[in-house]
């Protein structure tokens, strides 16, 4: 047993270095800049903790709470939406999820920001929907682009494969004699959903969730691109502090905000999920 940790420890040398290199220093190169006095562009300094006072005092936390609000609402909608997707291709479809499958993942193969000017050409005054609606009807509307909802189906709509996949993977791991005895013992279709297969499937539910929020919370271009100034994201703070207003240390801070409360959202969920299970090792 001792041999066999000695040299896990040794196999995972080279991935740890390879994190302590490419994640941990960026991250505590930006929290050492947090410290800094305001629009300073070296570390040559005192630490001067002035950029996180005018990160409460400012309104940026208006920001954040609109971040993780939308987040919240595009993982939520995901869920409902994916469940029954993942459902099919879990329990269902058979061989015909593959197809399923290539036709979300192919949507990854197109930029992103390519496919949100897509749906800004669509929903734009003068675009597909209300230019087509003008011309058959003679009457027309402002556009649905610049508002939050339009935001929130944004992100739904780039962040569906990661709530998607892992949820299918984690139904699967629901046993089909389970489910079936909980029907022979009288279980209704919702006391099945709500005490057999949502407890079973709550690793995969737990690691979509968290890819989605994590993504959803820390994005940029839905905001900039479908919701124009209707709302000012963390992430567009972020990006205004390090470029516009070359102001590295209020970046920095507000970086280190957003990595701090979801890195402790992340690291609670994945704490909770049985990440052993969704790979098999058990």
């Amino acid at each position: 047993m001792q041999r066999d940790r000695q040299l896990g420890l040794f196999y995972a040398l080279p991935l740890g270095g390879f994190l302590a290199l490419a994640f941990l220093a960026p991250i505590l190169l930006v929290a050492a800049f947090s410290t800094m006095p305001p629009k300073v562009f070296s570390l040559a300094h005192l630490p001067d903790f002035s950029a996180y006072y005018t990160v409460l005092t400012q309104g940026y936390w208006k920001s954040v709470v609109w971040s993780l609000g939308m987040a919240l609402a595009a993982t939520a909608i995901l869920f409902v939406i994916c469940w029954p997707l993942a459902y099919g291709m879990a329990k269902v479809l058979g061989r015909f999820s593959l197809v399923l499958t290539i036709c979300v993942v192919m949507t990854l193969f197109v930029s992103e920001n390519i496919r949100l000017f897509g749906w800004v050409l669509t929903l734009m005054k003068g675009g597909l929907i209300e230019g087509y609606l003008r011309h058959w009807t003679g009457a027309g509307f402002d556009g649905l682009l610049y508002n939050v909802p339009v935001i929130v189906f944004g992100l739904v709509y780039v962040y569906l494969p990661f709530m998607l996949f892992p949820l299918a993977q984690g139904i699967a791991m629901v046993p089909d004699d389970t489910r079936q005895a909980a029907f022979d013992l009288g279980a209704t279709r919702w006391q099945v959903l709500r005490e057999v297969e949502l407890p079973l499937a709550m690793p995969g539910i737990l690691v979509g969730s968290l890819l989605t929020f994590v993504l959803s919370a820390g994005a940029i271009a839905e905001s900039k691109l479908l919701g124009g100034q209707a709302v000012i994201v963390i992430a567009d703070e972020v990006e205004t502090a390090f470029t516009y207003g070359q102001n590295w240390p209020l970046g920095a801070a507000l970086a280190m905000v957003l990595i701090a409360i979801v890195g402790g959202i992340a690291i609670w969920g994945i704490g909770r999920a049985d990440l052993d299970s969704m790979m098999a090792r058990k």
